[in-house]
């Protein structure tokens, strides 16, 4: 999608701070941090939402989660725990219209959701 900002940050047209990158997925650290460690993590494939997925995209789904585990693990709270939220549609939250996910974690998380 052109005006996509997700997609411009895949392509490196927009600056981003990565801290994961292979073929199908990328992980950066979110520029609004709704706790010390905030970081999106979206496939480099242009999905609107969660709610656009189809049966093809279950491996790539599967894949997310475990780079997820990943990036908790190089940002030293895997053991500690962290959250992880998708938003899905206007209704649900979501600012933009690619899907991604936050993992949240660094502090002990409250009831409130982002």
């Amino acid at each position: 999608m052109e005006d996509c900002i997700f997609c411009k940050i895949i392509k490196k047209e927009v600056p981003a701070d990565v801290v994961y990158e292979d073929d199908e997925i990328i992980a950066f650290k979110d520029i609004q941090p709704a706790a010390p460690i905030h970081i999106l993590v979206i496939p480099k494939k242009h999905i609107a939402s969660l709610a656009q997925l189809t049966k093809d995209d279950e491996t790539l789904i599967g894949r997310i989660y475990t780079v997820i585990n990943e990036v908790a693990s190089k940002q030293g709270v895997k053991e500690r725990g962290y959250r992880v939220i998708v938003n899905c549609g206007e209704d649900g939250g979501q600012e933009v219209g690619h899907l991604h996910f936050h993992l949240l974690a660094g502090k002990k998380l409250g009831e409130k959701i982002v």
